[in-house]
């Protein structure tokens, strides 16, 4: 890291100027060749993915595109003819502005079905062919301004369909940099000092995110991958760059030379960025043991994110270093200067005293807070949301409610039976059989009648009497699959598969479930040997592993009682309660995990640091805590500002994602990092550093404070800060 730093310094310009070419590169990159970004959602091996197969070789699934609806309204009643002549209208204007729309209207005679009993509530169904996403999107606003031309009184019109949501209508990212430019001013108070960190962290989001647009072309990415590549980038990004000019300030008031002290920064917060960065990297990359494409194009892109941001911090910032020298400080607030060694008179001494001096109470309090924020995790149901979720000011909202309101709650995702036979067309009687089986299942609203699709082929729609987000819909999906079909398949040798919106989310969720566990014990233990190499102690990586474990799993807690339970959630901008989103759990694990690790590293890399120079544990603990306290809670501050900045978004499954971040940053860093840490090390006392010889003859040396071993280049100025 030593001759890193002192190329970066030295040779400042040049990487600057790299820096600054290779971020116009990329971006000009993605901007004349950008890829097309889709969410593939595929389970190998999955009921619902068989019968989407089953399908596709028939041939019955030949138009490939996407399905809306115009979904009315009409107090006086759909049939009434001015009701019936616009609605006939826009449909006509809707098939002559579009192309390649197969439109169903309910005025059609065999259509009656497409209007409610009470005749108040109809709907058109408008079949897509395929086409790029961004079609389908700039289609769906010019379908929504032909309904401006119509002015029937009592006569509501609404979209239904992806195509038709509303799109955000403001930027998270820059209410969250916003945010850290605040908590920087005020942990710095240097103008410099603060832009640094912020610099560093765009560059490096900056070009992640354009390598990102640039790899769509190559494989398929997921919409929603750029919010999530840029909230964990700044997050991890600012806080890197945080640590490292901390240290660096930290070691001009302790008077070393510029050079010496970028140096420095780099050989001890440098390589406890380095090694976070690696914790995060590999905790991403785990989530390539669920064996699922886009799962790991998420995975792969926010790896980008954070290794282009881990690569700034530790390349772009030295050298930004070099040109701020002295200077870090100018501009700044009206703020205290400390003296070197004035750490021990600082709020976070004194705390960690207070905590040394109690560890008992504070071990109890803080581990039996934990556990009782858990406690709901225990409950967590796994799902997608839906249209349902999104704000009722969305036209696609307003077609699910009316939907809703006119055919059952069960009509926004009915379950597709797919029946498949060998020997032609499947036969009539077991169709009959199969579909009184299906209407007396207990939690079926209603069944629709068998459709051929082809020659050896036919669908079957099942209309659940529950909503497609309630437990009750997941339970008639196992039972249909477990008891009601069976019979019928074994007597008649008939394949009879089911798939659709709700047996895919619960096969999705049936899929992590089950390797969950397989992906989380992998994380844990490559965690442990990491922690084990560089620390040369048992206790520390056990201690961090379980530590860790209690954060995600109290985040864990408090988001399943705000999203799933619905306490507090219309704080948020949550109107209804749902599953927690079936890729999140995953997700959540391996990025709080890899950033949890940031801070366990750089306090414990601190504690660890002092321990070396004077073996005493209950000192370096209280010296450790006291220098890595400030910067670990502007972290964290930095992190969750970040973090609940994604909350005031729209978008259902973001705000889960962002909040769920926030509060396990939030608890990471005051419950255990500021309380549960310091009281375990110090009632285990020098126990912390033990490891059994035999396992140390095989363990490499890899150290990451690294302080020990720096000598600066330049005589030590002996009146710091001049």
């Amino acid at each position: 890291m030593r001759g890193l730093a002192q190329f970066c310094y030295k040779r400042r310009r040049f990487v600057v100027i790299g820096w600054v070419l290779g971020l116009a590169a990329v971006i000009f990159l993605s901007a004349a060749a950008p890829g097309e970004f889709s969410t593939e959602f595929q389970f190998p091996g999955s009921e619902s993915q068989r019968a989407i197969d089953l399908l596709e070789e028939s041939g019955a699934s030949e138009r490939g595109g996407i399905q809306g609806q115009v979904v009315f309204e009409a107090e006086q009643g759909v049939d009434d003819p001015e009701v019936q002549a616009a609605i006939e209208g826009l449909l006509e204007d809707i098939s002559s502005s579009v192309p390649d729309v197969e439109i169903v209207s309910p005025f059609e005679p065999g259509n009656e079905h497409q209007i409610s009993e009470n005749g108040l509530i109809g709907y058109a169904e408008l079949n897509f062919s395929d086409r790029d996403f961004e079609e389908y999107t700039d289609q769906g606003k010019e379908i929504k301004a032909l309904r401006d031309d119509i002015q029937v009184e009592r006569l509501r019109i609404e979209f239904g369909g992806d195509m038709f949501a509303d799109e955000p209508t403001f930027s998270n990212e820059f209410i969250g940099i916003l945010a850290a430019v605040v908590i920087l001013l005020i942990a710095f108070g240097s103008v410099i000092a603060m832009g640094l960190p912020i610099l560093t962290a765009l560059f490096g989001i900056g070009s992640g995110i354009a390598i990102i647009t640039i790899g769509a072309n190559i494989a398929p990415i997921p919409e929603f991958t750029t919010q999530l590549a840029a909230m964990i980038g700044l997050g991890v990004g600012i806080d890197y760059a945080l640590l490292i000019v901390s240290r660096y300030r930290d070691s001009l008031r302790d008077g070393l030379d510029p050079e010496d002290a970028v140096l420095l920064s780099l050989n001890t917060s440098g390589r406890a960025v380095l090694f976070a960065g690696i914790t995060v990297v590999i905790a991403l990359l785990g989530m390539w043991m669920m064996n699922l494409e886009f799962i790991r194009a998420v995975s792969t892109s926010a790896v980008i994110a954070v290794f282009l941001t881990m690569a700034a911090a530790l390349t772009l910032l030295p050298a930004l270093l070099g040109f701020a020298g002295r200077n870090i400080d100018k501009f700044g607030l009206p703020h205290r200067k400390e003296a070197p060694g004035e750490i021990r008179k600082s709020f976070w001494y004194r705390w960690s005293r207070v905590i040394q001096g109690n560890p008992w109470p504070a071990l109890i309090v803080s581990a039996g807070l934990l556990i009782i924020l858990t406690i709901p995790a225990a409950s967590m149901r796994l799902g997608f949301g839906d249209a349902g979720n999104r704000p009722d000011t969305d036209t696609s909202r307003s077609a699910y409610d009316l939907l809703s309101e006119g055919f059952g709650p069960g009509f926004n995702a009915p379950i597709l039976v797919v029946v498949g036979s060998d020997d032609g067309n499947p036969d009539e009687g077991a169709l009959g059989d199969l579909q009184a089986a299906l209407e007396g299942t207990e939690g079926v609203a209603s069944v629709g009648e068998p459709i051929p699709v082809a020659d050896s082929v036919a669908l079957i729609n099942v209309f659940p009497e529950f909503e497609p987000q309630d437990e009750e819909t997941t339970d008639l999906v196992h039972r249909l699959r477990n008891d009601t079909i069976p019979p019928i398949s074994e007597a008649s040798s008939l394949t009879i598969l089911t798939t659709g919106a709700s047996p895919g989310v619960v096969d999705f969720a049936d899929y992590v479930s089950e390797r969950l566990p397989l992906f989380i014990g992998a994380v844990l233990m490559l965690s442990f040997i990491l922690l084990l190499v560089v620390f040369h102690s048992v206790v520390v990586p056990i201690k961090a592993v379980l530590m860790n474990l209690l954060s995600i799993g109290a985040a864990f807690g408090v988001m399943v009682a705000v999203f799933q339970w619905g306490w507090g959630a219309e704080l948020i901008g949550i109107d209804r309660a749902g599953p927690i989103e079936a890729w999140a759990p995953m997700m959540l694990f391996a990025i709080v995990f890899g950033l949890s690790m940031d801070y366990e590293v750089f306090l414990l890399t601190r504690i660890r640091e002092e321990y070396d120079r004077t073996g005493d544990n209950a000192q370096a603990v209280a010296d450790g805590l006291a220098a890595t306290g400030r910067v670990i809670t502007a972290a964290a501050a930095i992190m969750i500002c970040v973090f609940s900045s994604f909350v005031l978004g729209d978008l259902r499954d973001v705000k889960l994602f962002g909040f769920g971040l926030a509060v396990a940053i939030l608890i990471d860093a005051t419950i255990v990092r500021m309380v549960l840490v310091p009281s375990a090390m110090e009632l285990m006392g020098n126990a912390n550093w033990w490891a059994p010889s035999w396992l140390l003859k095989f363990l490499p040396t890899i150290r990451v404070d690294g302080a020990e071993d720096f000598r600066p280049s330049h005589p030590v100025s002996e009146s710091p800060g001049s």
